[in-house]
């Protein structure tokens, strides 16, 4: 719980440090790479992490950068691209190679990231001291911790001005449930077949097809200022929870050779299929915006 909304706030606030005019490269390359990299260290560090506490090492690998990270926001970004959301002055083929941009960088900053940071948790491991495990009773305080925190974003979203609410404190509300439908979808699901994650793939095609059709409603005008926080909440927070890039990167190099082509070739390739039922549909028939209509708080 816990680790979700940090999840959440770091990637928020990362992209809104990142995200200024003329900036170089796409925000949320910056997220995606800073996931990655902790998800590194912490696979680095599994045997410390398990010894210690074992739901340390979820919440720092499924919770946090899970949760950081965000295969949806990716996927949403490239199609973006590739429709010229931002009517930037530019031809059809520059949408194109900035759609493609976004989808080889994000791939290579991932893989590489994760890397370094299994790397550097190498040159860690031989200074880290052996901890105890908690005790029983510091086990239940932090169990107990974990339900106030979550159970705080609630007052967080209706006693803080609302203003604050499509930014953040919406996005929390959503996050626990996001990173939880994750978790539950990969331990009952990547153990079925051997070819590829198929948990962590329904999860992020299903968080890709809820942004994309959230994207659709928020671009109606009619949307009221409440409805339309809900939605960028459910967008960041439950939709970027349950997809991820991390966990993503962390299979692609765990599986050999045409299994990990595969396993990106399909979930890029259903991805945008997806958005271009719902999104692409939606905006060439006129009836809704590519750019956000509905007003906020």
């Amino acid at each position: 719980m816990p680790a979700s909304i940090l999840g959440v706030l770091a990637r928020l606030g990362l992209q809104a440090l990142v995200t200024y005019d003329g900036e170089s490269i796409f925000s949320l390359a910056y997220v995606q790479a800073t996931g990655c990299f902790i998800m590194g260290i912490a696979l680095g560090m599994k045997a410390p992490f398990g010894n210690f506490y074992g739901p340390l090492y979820t919440a720092v690998t499924t919770g946090f950068c899970g949760s950081l990270t965000t295969f949806s926001g990716w996927q949403v970004d490239i199609f973006d691209s590739w429709v010229n959301s931002g009517q930037f002055h530019r031809a059809g083929l520059g949408d194109f190679i900035d759609g493609l941009t976004k989808t080889w960088v994000t791939l290579l900053l991932s893989l590489a990231s994760l890397m370094f940071g299994v790397h550097v948790s190498g040159s860690i491991l031989p200074y880290l001291p052996t901890l105890r495990p908690p005790k029983k009773n510091v086990r239940y305080c932090l169990t107990f911790l974990s339900i106030l925190t979550y159970a705080a974003t609630f007052p967080a979203y209706f006693r803080l001005p609302a203003n604050y609410r499509h930014q953040a404190t919406a996005a929390l509300l959503f996050s626990f449930p996001g990173t939880l439908t994750r978790y539950l979808l990969s331990i009952n699901l990547n153990p079925r077949i051997k070819l590829f994650p198929l948990g962590t793939f329904i999860a992020n095609m299903l968080g890709t097809a809820l942004l994309g059709a959230f994207h659709v409603v928020q671009g109606v005008p009619s949307v009221s200022p409440d409805a339309c926080s809900l939605l960028q909440g459910l967008g960041d927070g439950y939709c970027g929870c349950l997809t991820t890039v991390s966990t993503f990167a962390a299979e692609v190099d765990a599986l050999a050779g045409w299994k990990a082509s595969l396993y990106v070739t399909l979930s890029w390739v259903v991805g945008q299929l997806l958005l271009l039922v719902i999104m692409g549909s939606s905006f060439w028939a006129g009836h809704v915006s590519e750019q956000l209509s509905c007003s906020f708080q």
